[in-house]
């Protein structure tokens, strides 16, 4: 299990990463990052592989998170054309595993959202059969406490269930990040070990829980007042080592049930990024490309996780 973060890619990162002690990196494939499927050549894979392989850093996956059942169809259709390239990307790159959300129609509930997700991802999958390529689902709802409308139908075990019976396919699987499982009060070892052959690949993201927050807001977070980071206001995401997850634990049950994936800090954290001067965040990608400045946050939790990896 080899150690990194989610980045987008540049040669500063790759330096970064490697000086540290990283050995892969999760890199950004959306449209507006140094991968962009659609117009990145063949010259510039070279490069940025030779670069990587001389600092002997592992591309872990390719991370490409949009919803592709918006109820806004025309974003949800160019979603889903633009997943197909990263995936004859991550084929010209001999990278194994791309890593996205599942998407969700924001006017659905979950279960009306079904017949959605196999219709989109049983193409997907038909694709990444053919590639070689497995497709791995994180477990982020990515509600809004404002609207209570979420991105991603794939947040709990019960759902997990659901979507790997409506697309049985080999190549469909999780990324776990344990983050968004403690904060919706959901047991990450236990999840592990009930889907252990389906976990592709895995986030390391700390969940710090503000009680005296929660214990005014309720479960459903702050309404009224400016939430100052990208959780709901009694909750934020925090480096490894910053919150309330177990890692002995969570790294323990990974090797229980034979992951042979690696492990990628997501950075996320607030109170380390305020060291940075933070640019509009309107997308996921923007929040790569933000947070991966700091890096304090990066060798803290690095600091953190490596001492627990075998």
């Amino acid at each position: 299990m080899k150690l990194g973060f989610y980045a987008n890619y540049s040669e500063d990162t790759v330096r970064f990463a490697a000086e540290t002690g990283f050995e892969c990196l999760e890199l950004s494939a959306w449209p507006n990052s140094a991968l962009n499927a659609d117009l990145i050549t063949d010259e510039r894979i070279e490069e940025m592989q030779k670069n990587l392989q001389k600092h002997h850093i592992e591309i872990s996956t390719l991370g490409f998170y949009p919803n592709y059942l918006d109820c806004n169809r025309e974003n949800g259709v160019e979603a889903q054309r633009y997943f197909l390239k990263v995936l004859e990307l991550a084929e010209k790159m001999n990278v194994k595993t791309v890593s996205t959300f599942a998407g969700r129609n924001q006017k659905k509930t979950v279960e009306e959202n079904i017949p959605l997700f196999k219709e989109v991802f049983s193409r997907f999958c038909e694709e990444a059969e053919k590639r070689d390529i497995q497709i791995a689902i994180e477990n982020c709802p990515m509600v809004n406490h404002i609207t209570q409308e979420g991105l991603n139908i794939a947040y709990s075990p019960e759902i997990w269930e659901v979507l790997f019976e409506t697309v049985p396919s080999t190549k469909l699987g999780l990324e776990i990040d344990p983050a968004h499982m403690v904060w919706q009060g959901i047991d990450y070892v236990k999840a592990i070990h009930e889907f252990g052959d389906k976990i592709f690949h895995a986030h390391a993201k700390d969940m710090e829980v503000l009680y005296d927050v929660k214990a005014r807001t309720g479960q459903f977070g702050q309404l009224f007042s400016k939430v100052n980071d990208l959780g709901h206001g009694w909750w934020r995401a925090r480096t490894p080592g910053w919150g309330e997850v177990k890692w002995d634990k969570f790294i323990t049950a990974l090797l229980e049930v034979d992951y042979k994936g690696n492990l990628v800090i997501e950075h996320e954290d607030d109170v380390f990024a305020k060291a940075i001067e933070m640019k509009e965040i309107q997308e996921e990608s923007d929040i790569v490309n933000n947070y991966v400045q700091d890096r304090n946050g990066l060798i803290l939790g690095y600091r953190t996780l490596k001492a627990l990896i075998p």
